[in-house]
């Protein structure tokens, strides 16, 4: 059932969560649908750095009407991520969740890290949210486990290698630029690992999905049964904003998004409220409250 209390199988043996780990499901709003009507997340935009180069991705100016990953109004040092927080939590007491999702990769960004720091130390009550392309993930496992991140989304966009170097323009790892099926096997390999290895930690993963008709439309029910099995929490359906090598693609429609979430409920958990988050989104999902945090902010500095 969608709200049942989960376990998940890690190396043959049932794992289940206690009730502090519960918790950042019922707080946090992208993991459930009751609570993204009565508690909120706060964005910290201080990744401004990507290490792949998806085709659908652009991430070099902002709109503070629009509403899609990648956007931000200002990068902010880690720091003033912590003075954000202070200020939010202070006006805003029903955000629960501190996320860091951008504009760039995350984990290719050392500000992240030192913003979890920050964070966690002031705020460990706080529920902590990742959200990265999965590359580095294997790599900075120890160091999210160690500021209490509990909830990691990864957008995996195919599980094919064949599919997935139709996505990505190149993928940067170690110093090195991958191009091809050499970038997409390298990522997905990358991406799978690191999954493993958050949901044998007990950490809640989601899965996006960027739903391209014509590059990995027939293939989506797969990903989701392939992260099913690996336990996940639950999987994410995004229908494709069309820019950058993608423009002239034609998004998927509201009945084609609902047909593809059937498709892929019996294999693991459907987000069906995404909003499709800013890097610097704060309060509750379609109630954003960014743009008056920062202007008040700007007015106190300005006094």
């Amino acid at each position: 059932m969608a709200d049942e209390y989960r376990t998940a199988t890690v190396e043959g043996r049932e794992v289940p969560y206690d009730p502090e780990q519960l918790r950042k499901i019922s707080e946090h709003p992208c993991y459930s649908d009751k609570a993204c009507h009565a508690f909120g997340r706060c964005h910290l935009p201080v990744a401004p750095r990507c290490n792949i180069q998806c085709n659908y991705c652009v991430r070099n100016y902002d709109c503070v009407n629009e509403s899609r990953p990648g956007v931000t109004s200002r990068v902010l040092s880690p720091q003033e991520g912590l003075d954000l927080v202070r200020k939010v939590i202070r006006d805003y007491p029903y955000v629960k969740v501190i996320g860091i999702a951008g504009p760039g990769e995350p984990l290719a960004n050392p500000e992240t890290f030192e913003t979890l720091r920050l964070v966690h130390e002031e705020f460990p009550h706080l529920i902590m949210c990742i959200s990265t392309n999965g590359l580095l993930l294997p790599d900075s496992i120890d160091d999210l486990e160690r500021y209490d991140v509990g909830n990691v989304t990864v957008t995996l966009n195919a599980v094919d290698p064949e599919i997935g170097e139709k996505i990505y323009s190149w993928v940067e790892y170690e110093g090195k630029r991958y191009h091809g099926r050499e970038a997409a096997e390298l990522l997905l390999s990358r991406q799978l690992r690191g999954i493993e290895m958050a949901v044998a930690r007990k950490m809640f993963v989601k899965i996006n999905t960027v739903y391209i008709p014509g590059i990995n439309d027939e293939h989506i029910p797969e990903i989701a049964k392939k992260v099913g099995e690996m336990g996940a929490f639950t999987f994410n359906v995004i229908p494709l904003i069309p820019q950058y090598k993608f423009a002239n693609i034609n998004p998927p429609t509201p009945t084609e998004k609902r047909e593809m979430q059937d498709r892929c409920a019996p294999y693991i958990k459907q987000m069906r409220h995404c909003a499709r988050c800013r890097a610097d989104a704060i309060g509750k999902l379609g109630q954003d409250v960014q743009s008056c945090v920062y202007q008040q902010t700007k007015d106190e500095k300005s006094e």
